[in-house]
């Protein structure tokens, strides 16, 4: 049976509401949660970003289903804290919490004044800092000199079982690196062929442990209003790595977002080609912001639009079918009340399916 996941975005809702909603989600039927680990949101119209290593003390605290974090390691935090942390979080709940790690986004990390480094120097730390964080929570007194340093680090609180330890992979290539260490793997939706290509390289290489999957998600009364929901609130997805990884500030993301569109939009095209009036157009989404221009079929392969949950449980489910033993969701919402009062006839439709 697949594990059906609540995603909570602490890049768009503030930690206290963020709370009610994974506690929701639990009372909803999702048998877990994972949230993500942000200095700054994707976009200004988001405008949050909670500290995640604190809410996860609340949210572990007042529920009772497992909760993950993907951390980046390495330059905004530090290897030790991060063991330290991950401790105490499974000391005080144990088998409840999980982290996958990577190697992060320069939207978080340029904050420490540190040069950004390029992505086979990124792996390279990442690798560094698991080694530490691992003989850590095993207890040893740990000195390290490397891309990361440490010197004469114990973690003196620490749970009779580490907390597992996945990996984070867009790529085939970061997935079958990430097999010689991760307890698992947890990747984002993106065509079923790459996926395909990750799940493969993981277990080729001798992944260990779950895959899971995050999928981005848009759901309302109709087509329109969940196409604009995605539009305001994840316009994000539409910037590909390496790109993304890149840039700073989340008004970066909305500049390349809209710069992307009115690429797409200038392309030659061939005038004898036929017209499909139900095709993806670029399209500017009825919201306030003048510059909510994206290319509509780049973020239709993102972010699963729909509204009806019998079609978007057979499209989860149909992931799910790739090789996912976990589909976390991520409703791209500021307010997850509606998503939240329809999750279980959609879990019970996408566990029917799957």
């Amino acid at each position: 049976m697949v594990l059906l996941g609540f995603h909570a975005s602490h890049e768009q809702i503030s930690p206290s509401r963020l709370l009610r909603d994974v506690q929701r989600a639990e009372a909803a039927g999702f048998d877990g949660a994972m949230c993500s680990d942000h200095l700054a949101p994707w976009s200004l119209r988001q405008g949050h970003s909670g500290f995640a290593l604190s809410w996860l003390g609340a949210a572990l605290a007042t529920t009772t289903f497992p909760i993950g974090v993907v951390n980046a390691p390495g330059q905004r935090y530090h290897p030790v804290v991060v063991a330290q942390a991950f401790a105490t979080l499974e000391e005080m709940h144990p088998g409840r919490f999980w982290a996958a790690l990577g190697s992060g986004e320069n939207m978080n990390e340029h904050v420490t004044g540190d040069p950004w480094p390029d992505k086979a120097t990124r792996t390279a730390r990442l690798g560094e800092a698991v080694t530490v964080i691992r003989r850590l929570l095993a207890g040893e007194e740990v000195s390290h000199e490397g891309l990361v340093r440490a010197h004469r680090a114990r973690v003196w609180s620490r749970p009779a079982t580490p907390p597992p330890l996945l990996a984070t992979a867009v790529s085939a290539e970061t997935a079958a690196w990430a097999a010689g260490w991760a307890d698992g793997l947890v990747t984002v939706a993106q065509e079923p062929a790459a996926l395909r290509a990750v799940v493969d390289a993981y277990r080729g290489a001798g992944g260990r442990g779950p895959l899971a999957l995050q999928v981005h998600v848009s759901l309302a009364e109709d087509d329109a209003a969940a196409y604009a929901l995605a539009v305001d609130q994840w316009r994000n997805a539409v910037v590909p790595q390496p790109q993304s990884w890149d840039l700073e500030q989340p008004e970066d993301f909305d500049v390349a977002a809209r710069e992307l569109a009115a690429d797409e939009a200038s392309a030659p095209t061939e005038a004898s080609a036929p017209t499909d009036a139900s095709a993806p157009t670029e399209a500017s989404a009825p919201t306030e912001a003048s510059d909510a221009v994206v290319n509509e079929a780049a973020l239709r392969a993102a972010v699963l639009v729909d509204h009806d949950v019998t079609s978007l449980a057979r499209r989860l489910a149909d992931l799910a079918a790739i090789g996912f033993d976990r589909l976390y969701l991520h409703h791209v919402a500021q307010d997850n009340d509606p998503f939240l009062a329809a999750a279980p006839r959609l879990l019970a439709e996408i566990r029917r399916l799957a």
